[in-house]
């Protein structure tokens, strides 16, 4: 059995197992982007300070011990013999600083995400997945890559203070999450929604469309969890079966 995310997020221990499962889930996916790409998440009872991962590993190596201990300001809490990506401390440090609900951001460079930034009209409404989105999605104009401090504000600018997706233009996709659960299950179905979408518009033919309301109905849907009592207990469910399957397909070394 895997990891059992939860609203309460538990402690130290648990933070590091969820959030290594998710760095192992993102590259069993095939999500993964080298030693690049991040995911963070807020420490338990501490506003100032995250874990993301150590900058030379691949997301397949990734443990709970591994991932460093950093505040805001890019400095270690913990000793490590690792570095931190400097993109990845501009990123998740902004909006961890001004998203209280931000336990965790997820960032990927993805083939079907990193394609749909690149173009103009960005997601369309134009299947199931994508439907979650509808309305509640977020985008920043390129600037270059992540190093300039300064970009911090106006990519919180862009997020704003409710959205929990951001799709970078021409670069790729994120995620934040009230739990490591959510951020990982948002981004798979944005990553999905995204390869639907090109693969409509390989295709050549016309979309059918749908209204706005039904759009508006299904992200609402979604929200609730379906026939769940809440989102996040669906979630968890979901969650929870990922970490089966990582157990069983790559073992749960991640744990360490």
């Amino acid at each position: 059995m895997g990891t059992n995310d939860t609203v309460g997020h538990g402690d130290e221990r648990q933070t590091r197992e969820d959030l290594a499962a998710a760095y192992r889930l993102i590259a069993l996916l095939g999500m993964d982007d080298g030693i690049y790409t991040h995911i963070s998440a807020r420490m338990p009872g501490s506003h100032e300070q995250f874990l993301i991962n150590p900058f030379g590993l691949l997301f397949r190596e990734v443990t709970a011990s591994s991932l460093v201990r950093i505040n805001l300001a890019g400095e270690l809490v913990t000793p490590s013999d690792y570095e931190v990506n400097p993109a990845g401390f501009t990123i998740h440090s902004a909006i961890h600083a001004a998203r209280p609900d931000a336990y965790c951001v997820m960032h990927t460079h993805t083939i079907g995400g990193v394609a749909v930034s690149s173009l103009d009209e960005g997601l369309q409404p134009c299947n199931q997945w994508a439907f979650q989105f509808y309305n509640r999605v977020a985008y920043h104009d390129f600037e270059g890559l992540a190093l300039d401090l300064d970009e911090r504000q106006r990519l919180i600018t862009s997020l704003g203070s409710e959205k929990r997706c951001l799709i970078l233009r021409n670069h790729g996709l994120l995620t934040i999450g009230r739990t490591v659960a959510e951020a990982f299950i948002l981004m798979h179905n944005l990553e999905r929604a995204c390869r639907v979408q090109l693969a409509i518009q390989a295709s050549g033919r016309k979309v059918r469309e749908v209204a706005p309301e039904v759009c508006e109905r299904t992200a609402r849907q979604y929200e609730s969890g379906g026939s769940s009592a809440n989102q996040l207990e669906g979630i968890v469910r979901e969650w929870n079966g990922f970490c089966r399957l990582l157990d069983a397909q790559a073992g749960t070394g991640y744990r360490q």
